[in-house]
């Protein structure tokens, strides 16, 4: 039984992308990634072995005191969480969270899709990327599907993603442009502004200065 898991950081705060954005949120940042994004903005996520095990009972009490606190839901993030095996996590959350309020918080899994879903989150946003496509159980259980936009290959390979989730229970359909990225803007904001079943998010985290 996993009992420990590696955290790179773990916070308070508001969502600041995607169909939750502007709520309230606790974070847990978990480490390892193979799929290496170049633009991506946690490469200290990466590696496995630079962050701390940290005590899943622990890290399921820090989710309750947040949820005391405000804290609507916790979102499992990375690096890549499904790296590892989030069943144990989900369960002491949902376990310790339910004994402080009769109900369980909700879990969001924010994840490229590249490996098995467990842990049987309640929301998942699938963040699929073009050199490490997603696989087909993500596809059907993703309830939010969000592209980051740097090029025109990048609306193509959205359109190709999302084609692929319309036999199945249509997710939210997300295009957000790459942080600083003149074009990736452009594009997004162009394609979304003649495609209604496209919405535009934007990263306000990092426009407002917080985590």
């Amino acid at each position: 039984m996993v009992s420990t898991l590696p955290v790179v950081e773990r916070f308070h705060s508001l969502q600041g992308e995607g169909a939750h954005a502007g709520r309230s949120a606790f974070f847990i940042r978990l480490a390892s990634c193979n799929v290496r994004c170049s633009w991506c903005d946690t490469k200290n996520s990466w590696s496995e072995n630079e962050s701390p095990q940290e005590s899943i009972v622990n890290l399921s009490k820090e989710v309750a005191k947040a949820r005391s606190n405000g804290a609507a839901f916790v979102v499992i993030t990375g690096g890549e969480p499904l790296h590892h095996n989030l069943s144990p996590l989900c369960d002491e959350i949902r376990k310790v969270t339910k004994q402080q309020n009769r109900t369980p918080i909700s879990i969001h899994l924010e994840t490229s899709g590249v490996d098995p879903i467990t842990g049987n989150p309640d929301w998942i946003s699938l963040s699929p990327k073009r050199h490490a496509p997603p696989r087909l159980d993500l596809l059907k259980a993703c309830k939010e599907l969000k592209v980051v936009v740097h090029e025109k290959e990048d609306l193509i390979f959205a359109e190709k993603v999302a084609k692929k989730t319309r036999s199945f229970k249509k997710p939210l359909l997300f295009l957000q442009p790459g942080w600083q990225n003149t074009e990736g803007q452009k594009l997004a904001f162009e394609y979304v502004k003649r495609n209604s079943q496209w919405r535009l998010s934007m990263q306000t985290h990092k426009w407002l200065g917080i985590l």
